[in-house]
């Protein structure tokens, strides 16, 4: 199954099977007819932060690129960690990182958005303008939980 959900400026390409496994996510400029399942949607609209049942096909790979991967997904919802600090979790260099970063297939599910430079956002395909908005989503999603936990909403 395949469908795009509106997120900012971009669309957001989803392709997934029956099992709930997602083979790919992308940011698009056109939308793409079809259903978008429930927790993309509701994650994209600031509604939750939780995304399972869906699963990233990256939970299978094997080697080194398997374990960032399995690193990334560890990263709370919010929160960022460099290049660096990943590469040392795994016992690689940063640049590996950030080559896995590239190559993810399922953005969002991996969350190399929260993956950042020691020195600023570092990069993000097809426009670093994303990496910033999905960023900030959390961070207001965050605030607004807190608000409604302090005021016992």
């Amino acid at each position: 199954m395949e469908g795009t959900i509106k997120f900012g400026l971009w669309y957001v390409y989803i392709r997934w099977d029956d099992s709930q496994v997602v083979s790919r996510i992308r940011f698009v400029k056109q939308a793409i007819d079809g259903p978008v399942p429930s927790p993309l949607s509701r994650f994209l609209a600031g509604k939750s932060i939780d995304l399972s049942p869906l699963l990233s096909v990256h939970m299978q790979d094997c080697g080194v690129y398997g374990d960032i991967y399995r690193q990334v997904v560890k990263i709370p919802y919010g929160e960022t960690k460099t290049y660096k600090e990943i590469a040392d979790l795994v016992g690689t260099g940063a640049r590996v990182v950030g080559m896995a970063m590239k190559r993810n297939l399922t953005p969002i599910l991996v969350p190399c958005h929260r993956v950042v430079a020691m020195n600023g956002l570092g990069g993000y395909t097809p426009d670093i303008s994303i990496k910033q908005e999905l960023l900030e989503l959390e961070a207001q999603v965050l605030k607004k939980m807190k608000h409604a936990n302090k005021n016992g909403i």
